[in-house]
């Protein structure tokens, strides 16, 4: 008798098409009730069965049309509306389109004809409800009711909005006005600090422009442009930020810096404020500083096992100076706190002197500088010796003085964790030596040094073949004969990234360790390049080829390896 998908379960069907074995349908039976899951839910949560697969079984068995995921990417949002948000959230289903006069309705549970009913009632109209996953689902859902209510917040506050903030004269408007809560400026920045939380955003930027203002959100490294209200609500905008940062309202001609804080129902945040005047108004820019648990550590970081085991190595030092290096935002902070939280115990006095303290560590003493009332990375770290440390983290190593403070702590017992703006790791000790320490001292004290780093990763919900060009390949220090042995791979850009085509960022490294023959090279005065030259024979891997690695084991992009490093 032939096999009839329809009249079979959905685990007869997983095993007739050996997709899971007869064991695992077992462990899932047993644990199903435990997670309060269906049969393929559980597999999925057990790691035996991807989505993708769950969901070509149930089409088989259910005959219904699956959904192109490809049709996700630009749905019609009045589409969209037609059934309110908490029903589609609730029952799993979202509007597709409209085909002869009937609403495709993407559903998880296409034979549920209760949910069927009430979707002809809400809507108004005939359903064809088609398959969906739930993940996919769930991104989706996010992504257009998030515009819908993003959108109609904005049209909201425009709508209201029926005041400037100067006047001919350039008077600066009255304050009173704003701090009413429903004032629509102070609705509207709300909604961006709001929406920016849920978004995971480290900066938010808000600029003039000739006929609107941007309002860009920055997600995984990269500027997305979420919003765009009208240039006269700019003003506003402006003044809501600096009486909320506690900055002169008054003064438009001079940079300020402020910061805020926030407790949200998602997390507490502390927003650092730049607000910088332009030809075109002031612009500004705001970092999220999560003032939450700390979620990193070493594993997570992107190490490779050999250099996880190197940066493990040298942690655990009792003296010396550890160096991460990078431009702003490359995760060198992260990296340092990772490097504490895994150190850290009852015996060891560990103290940090940052500006700002980005990440809250318990058990760990953490200054932060204020040099408005005289407390400087100076001041700060001479306090500190006082407070009998074992390990110190500066969170930036500016000027003589502190490098001078860091170099005097390493060489009387203490282990130094700090962070320098260079381009690479050889760079970063002659920095150093730029800086005003004298090349004897710097060989004495430096350990390590790593410059990092961060590259996009591929989402794995859209990642597809790619065929670079020639001048990628050469701007990537890739050669033909090597490219034929590499399986290159690209987002194609789908729901699930916002059609980005990445998801998450992982940290790229090229580590240096002081051995006895760069410590003569520094202690001679050597150039980056002879530093260069023996890191390198002593197997020390650039930045460049820890990129190529993780594009080789596709987890990124060539287009990540150009942006973000030189090849030789």
């Amino acid at each position: 008798m032939s096999f009839n998908p329809q009249f079979a379960r959905i685990g007869e069907i997983l095993l007739h098409n050996n997709v899971v074995s007869e064991d695992q349908i077992k462990e899932a039976i047993i644990k199903q009730n435990n997670f309060g899951l269906k049969l393929g839910e559980t597999l999925i949560k057990l790691g035996y069965l991807t989505e993708k697969d769950l969901l070509t079984t149930l089409h088989e068995q259910l005959e219904c049309q699956l959904i192109d995921e490809n049709e996700l990417m630009d749905l019609d949002e009045s589409i969209v509306k037609l059934i309110p948000e908490p029903f589609a959230t609730e029952n799993r289903v979202i509007a597709i389109k409209e085909e002869a006069g009937k609403i495709v309705v993407a559903m998880t549970d296409p034979e549920n004809i209760i949910i069927q009913d009430s979707l002809k009632k809400i809507i108004g109209k005939p359903i064809i409800p088609i398959l969906i996953g739930e993940n996919t689902l769930t991104d989706t859902l996010e992504r257009y009711y998030k515009s819908i209510r993003t959108t109609s917040q904005v049209e909201d506050a425009v709508d209201n909005f029926d005041f400037v903030a100067v006047d001919d004269d350039e008077n600066e408007i009255s304050i009173d006005s704003q701090a009413d809560a429903d004032a629509p400026v102070v609705k509207l920045i709300n909604l961006i600090i709001t929406e920016a939380i849920k978004s995971n955003t480290t900066d938010i930027h808000i600029e003039p422009l000739t006929k609107e203002t941007r309002v860009r959100f920055r997600i995984d490294g990269a500027l997305r442009e979420v919003m765009s209200p009208p240039i006269g609500m700019h003003a506003g905008l402006v003044s809501i930020v600096k009486v909320m940062s506690k900055l002169n309202i008054a003064e438009r001609r001079l940079p300020q810096d402020g910061h805020i804080s926030l407790k949200t129902a998602i997390k507490s945040v502390d927003v650092r404020v730049s607000i910088t005047p332009t030809v075109t108004g002031e612009k500004i820019v705001m970092r999220l500083l999560d003032k939450g648990d700390f979620g990193f550590d070493l594993a997570t970081l992107g190490f490779n096992d050999e250099n996880s085991t190197m940066f493990a190595k040298w942690i655990r030092r009792p003296y010396g100076i550890i160096i991460v290096s990078g431009p702003t935002g490359s995760g060198k902070s992260t990296t340092l706190h990772a490097a504490l939280k895994e150190i850290k115990d009852v015996e060891t006095n560990i103290v940090t002197v940052e500006d700002p303290v980005e990440y809250r560590l318990d058990g760990i003493t953490q200054i932060e500088t204020n040099s408005k009332i005289g407390l400087t990375f100076g001041k700060s770290l001479r306090s500190v010796l006082r407070q009998d440390p074992d390990i110190v983290l500066i969170g930036e190593i500016r000027d003589e003085e502190t490098a001078d403070i860091a170099i005097k702590f390493s060489l009387t017992g203490h282990l130094v964790f700090s962070t320098l703006h260079a381009n690479d790791a050889s760079s970063t000790v002659t920095r150093l030596i730029d800086i005003g320490i004298k090349p004897y001292l710097v060989a004495s004290s430096l350990n390590l040094v790593i410059a990092q780093r961060l590259v996009r990763k591929i989402c794995e919900h859209c990642k597809a073949d790619y065929t670079p060009t020639a001048v990628e390949l050469d701007e990537a220090g890739i050669n033909s004969e090597e490219a034929k042995d590499i399986n290159f791979k690209i987002g194609t850009g789908c729901v699930h990234c916002d059609n980005t085509g990445y998801s998450g960022r992982t940290g790229i490294f090229e580590i240096l360790e002081v051995n006895a023959e760069i410590r003569k090279l520094i202690f001679e005065g050597a150039n980056q390049d002879l530093i260069y030259d023996a890191a390198m024979k002593n197997n020390m891997h650039t930045l460049n080829e820890s990129a190529i690695q993780k594009m080789k084991h596709g987890l990124t992009t060539i287009k990540e390896v150009i942006k973000l490093t030189v090849s030789d």
